[in-house]
């Protein structure tokens, strides 16, 4: 089996990197085409160029984890949010459907428009808030021309590798006596190496039943906010010896009305993944444990 992935040099592309590598041949394109082999393409912004990788590596399978993901700066650059995001990912679709591949895409709770408190399922409907949010709805749309694909909506995405919610915490707690971060905001932390594993295992079962292609929901278990996040995080570092200005108690909450954004941040990001878990015969662990691996993975060593 020939695996395609696009999206090499992000935080779930590096992981997923390890993941597919037991599955078949990978080839791992990134966005900057010097470390490509062989002249292919993973610029998003290159249309004809993606279609013409697709048809030159004829994969059995394409994984997408390339995306837009700024969100604030989206807004002010819809077109390119909409090209990398909605367009891109349709090219794909075209291609893997022309090949009977599957294609593998990942989405994002910002699909919904975060009212209420319950999880949203897949079915449930959209209404997103931002430049963002729409776009990767039509990305969703766009990839779900491939019948034989897996659409995985995540929230919260973070991993050892590259910047995250948890890292910009400790570099602030080491400088500042106090911080203030959002209280309103719920949903469930995901780290990319779950959600690599989570994909390896999915991709291997829909081959085999590709009555198993669709949309779902993946996102770690439980829940939090954004500031009961960053008192778990200081908490975690203070017992691993980290050096800290601020510690959990001085992290002081805020209401998302009070920080005021250019993209609207749905308040509601749960993510119901009762799916995913009874169709792959999964468990997700509770988002703490992650959270708490990666922790150890970026202390520093005494």
């Amino acid at each position: 089996m020939k695996i395609l992935l696009f999206g090499r040099g992000g935080q779930v592309g590096w992981e997923l990197q390890r993941s597919l590598s037991v599955l078949g041949e990978l080839v791992a394109l990134d966005f900057d085409p010097a470390g490509n082999p062989d002249g292919l393409c993973g610029d998003f912004s290159k249309l004809a160029g993606l279609a013409e990788t697709v048809r030159r590596v004829a994969p059995d399978v394409i994984v997408n984890s390339a995306a837009h993901t700024a969100v604030d700066k989206a807004e002010s650059e819809p077109d390119f949010a909409r090209l990398l995001n909605a367009q891109a990912p349709a090219v794909l679709a075209d291609e893997a459907q022309r090949i009977g591949a599957w294609l593998v895409h990942y989405s994002t709770d910002y699909v919904f428009d975060g009212s209420g408190e319950r999880p949203w399922l897949e079915a449930d409907a959209t209404g997103p808030l931002s430049v963002y949010g729409r776009t990767k709805l039509e990305g969703e749309q766009n990839v779900a021309r491939c019948e034989r694909h897996l659409t995985l909506r995540t929230s919260w995405v973070y991993a050892a590798r590259g910047g995250n919610f948890a890292k910009t915490m400790l570099r602030l707690a080491r400088d500042r006596d106090a911080l203030t971060v959002i209280n309103d905001q719920f949903g469930a932390p995901t780290s990319a190496e779950m959600l690599a594993d989570v994909t390896a295992i999915a991709l291997k079962q829909a081959i085999a039943q590709p009555k198993l292609a669709g949309l779902y929901h993946c996102v770690a278990g439980g829940e939090t906010n954004w500031h009961q996040y960053a008192r778990f995080v200081l908490e975690q570092a203070q017992a691993l010896g980290w050096q800290l200005k601020a510690g959990p108690a001085q992290v002081a909450e805020v209401a998302t009305a009070q920080y005021p954004t250019p993209a609207q941040r749905p308040l509601n990001s749960r993510l119901d993944t009762s799916k995913l878990q009874s169709a792959f015969g999964l468990h997700l662990p509770h988002w703490q444990v992650h959270a708490r691996r990666m922790l150890h993975e970026i202390t520093p060593t005494p």
